[in-house]
């Protein structure tokens, strides 16, 4: 039993540690959340995910973010995984915000309540990221950076893109409004502008779900991680 104990004891910190490591790690973000959900009550198998979480950690240990000079553009890229958690089936949410060409801002966050569809977990993924894009601009403005242009957000769901526009609701939405009201008025207001993006050309994909190792590697290069 004090085995058992010590185990998880030793897990959890390595845990938390995984989560500092995130700031400067974000091809490890989402495996990170999904070890840290379980670390109250781990199993077998959680210990195992974390083992090879490390593996992967000591094969890269030389792997970092660049920073260059550039345009001070701002560039986000919003996504949610399709309800892969097992147990809440509660989607994950996934930004990541470039400024240039330099990736500055990232989140993975289990959403609070559970979506009725994807796109109505796209859509409050696109809601979180607009909540940063809006702050990232007040900071930049207090900087004196100047902000001419919309931020661009891009979102590889269509029907999504086609709420955020569209004011006209009806029963199946009733439940985000708010949410849109948000959105719309930025866009209104040309602080932000929503477009399409592929799926194979989502960055965003990598901080939502589990991924084969050629995807994974594709999109790690896409998150400039060198």
């Amino acid at each position: 039993m004090f085995s058992f104990k010590c185990n998880t004891l030793i897990n959890a910190q390595l845990a938390g540690s995984l989560q500092s490591l995130t700031v400067t790690r974000p091809d490890i973000a989402f495996a990170t959340n999904v070890i840290c959900q379980h670390m109250h009550a781990p199993t077998t198998y959680d210990h195992q995910l974390l083992k090879r979480l490390l593996r992967y950690i000591k094969g890269t240990l030389h792997y970092g973010l660049p920073l260059s000079k550039g345009e001070l553009k701002l560039t986000t890229y919003s996504d949610a995984d399709w309800a892969a958690d097992m147990d809440e089936r509660k989607f994950v949410s996934g930004f990541c915000t470039y400024l240039g060409s330099n990736l500055i801002l990232w989140s993975v966050k289990k959403q609070a309540t559970v979506a009725r569809s994807s796109t109505e977990a796209e859509y409050r993924a696109l809601a979180a990221a607009t909540s940063d894009v809006l702050w990232l601009r007040r900071l930049m403005a207090d900087f004196h950076v100047p902000r001419s242009q919309a931020t661009s957000i891009f979102c590889d769901n269509i029907s999504t893109l086609t709420l955020a526009h569209n004011p006209v609701f009806h029963a199946r939405t009733k439940h985000i409004e708010i949410d849109h009201h948000f959105i719309s008025d930025r866009i209104r207001h040309n602080t932000i502008d929503v477009s399409h993006i592929s799926s194979l050309d989502q960055p965003a994909d990598i901080l939502t779900k589990p991924l084969s190792a050629t995807r994974f590697s594709s999109l790690r290069d896409k998150l400039t991680i060198c």
